[in-house]
């Protein structure tokens, strides 16, 4: 914000990095059960290892979690003065 960012655009690169490893986790989260379906069918009980609906319901359960989780960080950043950053620094 020192050098001239808006407080929405504080928001959106801190949202940004605080959700680049959710997503990444959820592709994983996602990718890694439909490769290992075999192995996991035998622990699941009534539930096929690629069932879509348990995968998108874990996923958006995460992702909301982590959106949750980057706002707080973000709003807060949006709220700093700089002059007094630059100060501190």
């Amino acid at each position: 914000m020192a050098l001239g960012a808006s407080p929405p655009a504080v928001w959106g690169q801190v949202v940004r990095q605080g959700l680049a490893p959710v997503v990444l986790g959820i592709a994983g989260g996602v990718g890694l059960p439909l490769v290992l379906a075999r192995l996991l069918a035998s622990f699941l009980y009534e539930v096929a290892p690629s069932d879509p609906a348990s995968l998108g319901a874990a996923a958006l359960v995460l992702l909301a979690a982590g959106i949750v989780a980057s706002l707080v960080p973000a709003w807060r950043a949006g709220r700093v003065d700089p002059a007094q950053v630059l100060r501190a620094e």
